[in-house]
């Protein structure tokens, strides 16, 4: 891209203000850029295997020979865009003016060479996900979605280079993707009361391991049994001695997913749905729950287990935990069933430390769609609704690794994106090239210059070897 002297009318703005002199706000300061700190992430991206993993989950098919940019750049560039809080392809059209994103999607001048435009990327965003993509004539990436559903599965385990985990928990959850539009499958849903996608999640602590957009006029759990048994299949194949656990709300306590667990050798904690028979079997917890509540005036619980089968759904007897609470507002009994033994955890135990514990894999949910824009479904295909969740998820693994990896040891090392993304991404920077070098001068006030460094030196000191 050439050096822009004068784009457009020069504008210049004065403010008022109580004292001497004036402030005169003009648009000459040169190539200054506000996302100086996304260095951070693109060291990040050129350090580990995420882009290029990333990119084998595509197939390209245009012509190298005529090609201005990259399937690896067209992704570094709309993956840091969404950590920047670049949410749509639309944006990029002004970001082609700011020499950093050239810098950033990988160009090798980045003064001379502009990123890619909306009209690109939005081939990579919507035409990946049609059919035939080598036949067609503007369509010429295609996307591979087995390989999606496997990357970030893969990612987690590299990620624990050291002993293998004794134990791994996997967080399933349901949440809904708000719809205004005519997209393709959409459906009203009584309990969210508005037109969605019904996302399905699965969460090994911080990483995620899986996304799949859903239509909403389905059960909660539909597909659960598919996803995991892929990524169990892949835990198992590097960690065979490891335990799996499955964790959720009573959305996923269906006769199938628990069969197959009992059948494979995973555990399972499940919530379960509350109805009179279990209620019934509370009775001795809940009056105990009472009478030391009015002793103490405060929010008392009591726990009881016992086997449990349903009239008709389930196959065998199951072990069920119950809660029996009561407070102020009266009586509550709530409901776990779990595969796992006494031996291994106690009533209380499991419920209060275990089970409750699943609120995290909520908190994450609501960071990648809050932050990272994860619910933006603008599209009118499905396929490339799913393709923006798995695009939005990558990020968040970006993001996910800088934490874990660059702000180890750090103040910031639990940060959510949104505010990683407001004191360590968006930082003005001065922009300046030679012959051998490019200079991104900072400002010398940054507040977190400090840490600064001290990021760049932990993803030096972590840094991913590539595979083979």
């Amino acid at each position: 891209m050439p050096t822009v002297c004068n784009e457009g009318p020069q504008v210049q703005c004065e403010f008022q203000q109580k004292g001497p002199g004036r402030i005169v706000v003009d648009f000459d300061g040169g190539q200054i850029t506000s996302d100086g700190g996304a260095v951070l992430l693109s060291e990040l991206a050129s350090q580990t295997s995420i882009i290029g993993d990333t990119a084998a989950c595509f197939n390209d098919y245009r012509d190298p020979n005529r090609t201005s940019h990259s399937l690896q750049q067209l992704l570094r560039q709309r993956l840091l865009a969404i950590a920047c809080g670049y949410e749509d392809v639309t944006d990029h059209d002004k970001l082609r003016g700011d020499p950093m994103w050239g810098l950033l999607a990988g160009k090798d001048d980045p003064s001379e060479q502009a990123p890619a435009g909306k009209s690109t990327l939005n081939r990579l965003e919507v035409s990946a996900a049609k059919e035939d993509s080598e036949e067609d004539r503007y369509h010429k990436i295609g996307l591979d979605e087995k390989a999606f559903e496997g990357v970030f599965t893969r990612w987690y385990i590299r990620s624990h280079r050291e002993d293998p985990p004794q134990q791994v928990v996997l967080d399933l959850d349901a949440t809904d993707t708000p719809l205004h539009g005519e997209q393709e499958g959409k459906f009203f849903h009584g309990y969210y009361d508005h037109y969605c996608y019904l996302p399905l999640y699965i969460f090994a602590g911080q990483h995620l391991l899986w996304a799949q957009l859903r239509r909403s006029n389905i059960d909660g759990s539909k597909g659960s049994v598919e996803a995991v048994a892929g990524i169990v299949k892949q835990l198992r194949a590097t960690w065979p001695a490891t335990k799996i656990i499955l964790r959720a709300d009573s959305g996923f306590a269906r006769e199938r997913l628990m069969s197959w667990c009992e059948t494979h050798g995973v555990d399972y904690v499940f919530g379960l749905a509350k109805n009179d028979r279990l209620k019934q079997a509370l009775t001795a917890q809940l009056s105990e729950a009472e009478r030391l509540s009015g002793q103490t005036g405060r929010t008392e619980r009591v726990f009881g287990e016992f086997s449990y089968r349903t009239l008709d759904s389930w196959s065998r007897p199951r072990r069920v935990v119950g809660k029996a609470e009561y407070s102020r507002k009266g009586a509550n009994a709530r409901f776990i069933v779990t595969s796992l033994r006494p031996a291994t955890y106690l009533g209380k135990e499991l419920y209060e430390q275990f089970y409750c514990a699943r609120g995290e894999a909520e908190n994450r949910i609501k960071e990648q769609q809050l932050g990272l824009f994860a619910d933006r479904s603008s599209c009118q295909r499905m396929k490339a609704n799913q393709l923006r969740l798995w695009l939005a998820s990558v990020t968040y693994w970006l993001v996910s690794e800088l934490r874990r990896i660059g702000l180890a040891g750090t103040r910031w090392a639990r940060a959510q994106a949104r505010s990683i993304r407001a004191n360590l991404l968006k930082v003005g920077g001065l922009l300046r090239s030679s012959v051998r070098r490019i200079y991104l001068a900072l400002s010398s006030r940054y507040a977190w210059k400090t840490l600064f460094g001290q990021i760049r030196a932990n993803l030096h000191a972590g840094w991913e070897p590539p595979p083979g």
